[in-house]
């Protein structure tokens, strides 16, 4: 019972728009995880969400992770572009600073009365969605608790948003975190160094550096429903798991690097097959496959539940990843999946961004410019050969271990552990 007594139990009130049932988006885990492992550095989480409907997609694959986990209150919620709008249309002011700023007008009340009933410590919350700091903002000015800014994406960079009313609203946000937040967490080194840039007030400490991970557990159970791998020869079955946006993830170049070693005679159908797992953007990308004609060699596949589609990438040949210069301060969560599954990697990416850096860290230097055709195809026909002989570049186990959930989570309660002990000072 002594042992006992000296535990103490702090509590934090988690807003978060993107989390299950919600399907889709790969910051899902991010909160999810954090609540599942807070517990363990002592902090007990009470999450506050958006009502299911809100989402444009939803599974019930990962609600056993949510009933394993702390509380979760949802919300009212409405999407303008779905809910409001009349004939595809909907004011503009209904979509400031994104579609989902009717929760707002449910969060808040809904946050005072968990605020009230578990006496939290602090207050988090996840950006995207926007509107989620703007609750998270506003419960802390009603409250005075302190309150943390987690930016898996950059609030606002040169361009983005692209309508400026909206970057507007996004700077005012990231200022109102800079002046009055406990801290912003950001995921890259890129993302922190241009939030400094922007906020020279946060050179006192309060701004960190967290990345994504992925999680062991979701791997260990993934693990059991692999398919034993082929032995040499057969079709290379090369997969991106995940969205393809038409700027940040252009496939096009990709797209006639294909075309061109398919003539070459380098790539067949019967050797080589692309699996865009997940894509959401049919639309976009099968006139582009048709174009150059490489219907025989590109698969357009749907989404998988979680657990089978990690199960799908440590069962894969090689694993490829895409990332745009104009997202040089992103890193794709789903590269701390990719290192895990310990699969040979293909990276289309800036070599100058924080996602080359990071897989150069790691020991894999099979890189190649996203938006170069002769990069591509030169990078690719070396991968095959790499991973067909079995010795393409994986990262050590060290590396990989750094990068768990469990980790990461360590780290948030290490500084909600220095908010805390500021504020009793």
């Amino acid at each position: 019972m002594r042992g006992l007594d000296r535990i103490v139990v702090k509590g934090v009130l988690m807003v978060a728009f993107h989390y299950p049932p919600m399907r889709g988006s790969s910051g899902i885990q991010r909160t999810l995880k954090f609540a599942q492992y807070l517990p363990r550095s002592d902090w007990q989480p009470v999450v506050l969400s958006a009502h299911p409907r809100a989402y444009p997609d939803t599974s019930t694959d990962q609600l056993t992770d949510t009933c394993a986990g702390p509380p979760v209150w949802r919300s009212a919620a409405w999407d303008a572009a779905r809910h409001l709008a009349i004939r595809g249309r909907y004011p503009a002011l209904l979509a400031q600073p994104d579609r989902w700023i009717s929760w707002w007008l449910s969060a808040v009340p809904a946050g005072l009365r968990l605020i009230r009933r578990h006496r939290p410590s602090i207050i988090w919350s996840s950006y995207p969605i926007a509107t989620a700091h703007l609750v998270a903002l506003t419960l802390h000015r009603l409250t005075g608790l302190p309150w943390v800014a987690d930016q898996r994406d950059p609030l606002t960079e040169p361009g983005y948003p692209a309508d400026p009313r909206t970057h507007r609203i996004h700077q005012w946000i990231e200022a109102q975190a800079a002046s009055r937040g406990a801290a912003i967490v950001c995921t890259t080194p890129g993302a922190m160094r241009a939030c400094q840039e922007r906020h020279s007030t946060l050179a006192d400490g309060r701004l960190r550096l967290i990345e994504n991970g992925y999680d062991e557990d979701n791997f260990r159970d993934a693990t059991a429903s692999v398919r034993p791998q082929r032995e040499g020869g057969g079709q290379f079955r090369l997969l991106h798991s995940g969205l393809v946006y038409p700027s940040e993830r252009d496939p096009r170049p990709l797209f006639a690097a294909l075309r061109r070693l398919r003539a070459s005679g380098e790539i067949e159908a019967d050797n080589f097959r692309l699996v865009l797992r997940a894509h959401g953007h049919e639309d976009f990308l099968r006139p582009l496959i048709a174009r150059d004609q490489i219907e025989a060699l590109v698969e357009l596949a749907p989404p998988l539940p979680y657990q089978h589609a990690l199960a799908e990438m440590l069962a894969a040949d090689g694993l490829l990843l895409l990332q745009a210069a104009n997202c040089n301060h992103q890193i794709p969560a789903k590269l701390y999946e990719y290192l895990r599954a310990g699969r040979p990697l293909l990276a289309l990416t800036d070599p100058a961004g924080d996602t080359a850096a990071t897989l150069r860290g790691a020991g894999i230097d099979t890189i190649a410019r996203l938006d170069s055709e002769a990069d591509i195809a030169m990078a690719l026909s070396r991968f095959l050969r790499l991973a067909r002989h079995g010795v393409a570049p994986l990262a050590h186990p060290d590396t990989i271990a750094s990068h768990s959930r469990a980790a990461r989570t360590l780290e948030l309660a290490a500084l909600f552990d220095e908010i805390a002990t500021r504020g009793n000072k």
